[in-house]
């Protein structure tokens, strides 16, 4: 929920200096991607200023989801759509490019089995901001590859349960950040 909670551990920090026409502007994300209880992940993300949190459940493959959405705007298509399902509800995310950045976009729908062609204007807006696609992509990436390293991928089976962990989506993110970002940050 925007800006809720009273600081929540993020695991993953990126703060880039972003040159554009207004200069230089530091332009931090956070974001984290944390397994529970078996079947549930807990899903931060912080630009900062505002911050969002949601509970997702295993019934979507909902880490793949995420990386596809933010390999997805290394392609053709400038709008990537993915959703988690919070049981009922669905948490929709909208990445729009915009150049070199990514306006991120949260949206949640009460139902998700009712929802799902419901257009992104109709859901509660529930957080945005517009961040360097570089930032977004590379904590993305950390945290995927944190959550990897801290159960490995028989791990994550056993509490995901439905779906394995996403290696070729996490493979496929890494190789188009490192071939298309000029990210400074440790790899």
């Amino acid at each position: 929920m925007a800006g809720a909670g009273a600081g929540p551990v993020f695991n993953t920090a990126v703060s880039l200096a972003a040159n554009g026409r207004g200069g230089s502007v530091t332009r931090s994300l956070h974001f984290s991607w944390e397994l529970g209880s078996s079947g549930w992940a807990t899903c931060r993300i912080w630009d900062g200023v505002t911050k969002h949190l949601d509970v997702v459940s295993y019934c979507t493959n909902a880490l793949a989801d995420l990386l596809k959405g933010v390999t997805g705007l290394y392609g053709l298509y400038d709008v990537q759509r993915f959703s988690f399902d919070l049981e009922p509800a669905e948490a929709r995310w909208i990445l729009r490019r915009r150049g070199d950045n990514v306006h991120i976009t949260i949206r949640r729908f009460p139902d998700m089995m009712t929802s799902f062609d419901v257009p992104d204007g109709k859901g509660t807006l529930e957080w945005t901001s517009t961040r360097p696609r570089t930032s977004l992509a590379h904590a993305v990436l950390m945290a995927a590859e944190k959550v990897r390293r801290t159960h490995g991928e028989d791990g994550y089976l056993r509490k995901w349960v439905l779906h394995p962990f996403p290696t070729t989506e996490l493979e496929t993110l890494r190789h188009l950040h490192l071939a298309a970002d000029d990210c400074a940050l440790q790899h």
